[in-house]
């Protein structure tokens, strides 16, 4: 539920990550100036042939390059809302359980690679034990202690779950999926429950060799090898989840940070579901970060949303983190200042030096069920737990980094970027042009409420229940086989 866990990433011990190009992401569009001149020098004749010229020659190019483009910007953040209902939908109303996209075989991999490694949840990091962290299945521990925060009805939902455990969650989910099959023949699609964040996890904060980061990536790696119907396929109709951000497994130099699992043989075209992906790398996909709300039925969604949707919220805006004190000029320093420093108490503060926001404590949650909004800055890596954190609150996320959200989960999050978040350039906070108060009390009621509608419609869609609900997993293994039919057709694959 909380943004970090006991054995979260030390800042000044993670690795540098690569900066997103702005000019990329923000350069302008010059198709329409060229069309202008074309009006204005050639006749309607030509324009149309350019046109045609030009829609031959895109699908031309979507057929034969695998690398999906990040969704474009509204660059209006005031355009008419639309209220979404919040209806949460069973899986087996998706497509009448037909899975018409294909079916999963999951391998049975030899406990080395998954069951050994939580037998050994006292040794997964350097710290202290995650055995609670790893009970009910990847849920944690539940939230007593929550009561009096969340209606009591609810109480049951909620566990102390941990930012790492996506690959427990997924490992147990699909194995009861409703279109696994137990016979490789008639699958078309293929999943590895390898755990390959939790098997680096214990490696990555202390003085360990290149081989020991990467001995369980190689093992299984070589075993696969050994798989019909990896062989058969080189890989593309196979999937895996890995439960750390993809940085972390993204090692080019052995003095450099982390493991270098993407890198090895075998491992190129396999799709891999991480909580932070590259957002240039077609194989990766990110998928949400798990928070602290398991629900265990529609009515739990229902009543969830009903209780985030009529709570009174006293608090403008809020932000929950930590300074960095090793970063020159440290953003989240200017936005801890900006929050206490607000007029009329309209930021709501939670100062995450030390473990007040560790895993077992209420105050992040109680922060956002009080906050219209949510400053959402990148935390050690692009992303940040807290992202989905605020937003199953009820609180509209603020973002200053368009790789924070925009690029990672394109099938979890709405389309539309204006219509759930707000955006706001980090550049000019920091020259200080721009005030975040400013900025957020520009909006009228009646488009915090719509916003809030928005993010409260979505829930559904990232969280992780027990699999009575459609929820991420469910969207993460529909696009998946989605993924892997298109493949089949478009043709685009190599050898």
């Amino acid at each position: 539920m909380l943004p970090l866990s006991g054995n979260s990433s030390p800042a000044e011990h993670h690795p540098k990550k690569f900066k997103a190009s702005s000019e990329f992401f923000d350069r302008k569009n010059s198709f329409n100036s060229l069309l202008q001149q074309f009006h204005h020098q050639q006749s309607r004749l030509w324009l149309l042939l350019v046109i045609l010229f030009l829609q031959i020659l895109l699908l031309f190019t979507i057929r034969y390059l695998p690398l999906p483009l990040p969704p474009a910007l509204s660059s209006s953040t005031n355009q008419q809302l639309h209220r979404f209902p919040s209806v949460a939908v069973s899986p087996a109303d998706i497509d009448g359980g037909n899975c018409k996209n294909g079916r999963i075989f999951v391998y049975d991999l030899p406990k080395l690679f998954n069951q050994d490694i939580l037998e050994n949840c006292d040794n997964l990091n350097p710290w202290s034990s995650s055995c609670s962290a790893m009970a009910n299945g990847g849920f944690g521990q539940k939230a007593d202690s929550l009561a009096g925060i969340i209606p009591e009805n609810l109480l049951q939902s909620w566990y102390w779950t941990d930012q790492f455990v996506t690959e427990i969650i997924f490992h147990n989910r699909i194995l009861k999926h409703k279109c696994r099959v137990l016979e490789p023949e008639s699958a078309t699609a293929f999943y590895v429950p390898f755990y390959a964040g939790l098997a680096v996890g214990k490696f990555l904060w202390t003085n360990s060799t290149p081989e020991e980061r990467d001995q369980h990536c190689r093992s299984i790696l070589k075993w696969l090898s050994d798989q019909e119907y990896y062989k058969r396929s080189n890989g593309w109709d196979h999937f895996i989840t890995m439960g750390r951000i993809t940085w972390d497994f993204r090692r080019s130099k052995d003095k450099d940070w982390g493991s270098g699992c993407i890198y090895l043989p075998g491992m190129r075209n396999i799709t891999r579901l991480l909580i932070e992906r590259n957002p240039w790398d077609y194989f990766d996909v990110g998928v949400p970060y798990p928070t602290g709300f398991h629900p265990k039925s529609l009515n739990d969604i229902s009543a969830w949303q009903e209780f985030i949707r009529t709570r009174r919220r006293t608090h403008l805006f809020c932000f929950a983190g930590a300074t960095r004190a090793a970063f020159h000029n440290d953003f989240r320093a200017m936005l801890l200042h900006q929050c206490k420093n607000s007029t009329g108490e309209k930021c709501r503060v939670v100062d995450c030096a030390g473990s007040r926001c560790s895993n077992g404590t209420s105050a992040i949650l109680e922060t956002f069920l009080t906050s219209d909004f949510c400053l959402q800055p990148r935390g050690d890596s692009f992303t940040r737990r807290s992202i989905f954190d605020c937003m199953v609150a009820g609180a509209i996320p603020v973002f200053f980094w368009r790789r924070t959200a925009y690029y990672q989960y394109e099938w979890f999050l709405p389309g539309e970027p204006e219509s759930y978040s707000v955006f706001i350039d980090r550049n000019a906070v920091k020259n200080g042009t721009t005030s975040i108060e400013a900025v957020l009390e520009r909006f009228s009621r009646e488009e915090v409420k719509e916003m809030r509608e928005r993010v409260i419609e979505s829930i559904p869609k990232f969280i992780y229940g027990t699999g009575e609900v459609r929820d991420a997993l469910d969207v993460a293994v529909e696009g998946v086989l989605r993924r892997f039919k298109e493949q089949e057709e478009w043709e685009y694959k190599w050898k």
